[in-house]
């Protein structure tokens, strides 16, 4: 179960406000971010990662990003996190989660 107030998600959501039809849900521990009902990203533990695709995720591992590794048995490598410099460029973010959510 979520925690009721994650102060890294506040953040994450404040980042993204510019950004029309984004959605955050509760799950898996964590919570996903939708944009019109498509599933883009992941916050987990303190860290936002973003759905690639073979065109972006070069740009999440030429910065020396990892997948989202949920459990020691299970990595998702189509979700990538997103480095910290984009976190914090609202501008950047935004594009990228963009890019994100068209899959």
């Amino acid at each position: 179960m979520a925690p009721k107030h994650d102060g890294f998600k506040d953040f994450v959501l404040d980042q993204l406000s510019d950004l029309h039809g984004v959605t955050c849900r509760a799950m898996f521990g964590g919570y996903g971010l939708y944009r019109h009902d498509t599933f883009f990203g992941i916050i987990h533990r303190g860290r936002l990662y973003f759905k690639t695709n073979q065109m972006t995720a070069p740009l999440y591992r030429a910065r020396g990003m990892k997948p989202f590794v949920p459990t020691s048995t299970q990595t998702l490598k189509n979700y990538y996190e997103v480095p910290v410099e984009i976190l914090e460029a609202p501008d950047d973010l935004n594009a990228w989660a963009c890019q994100a959510a068209q899959g």
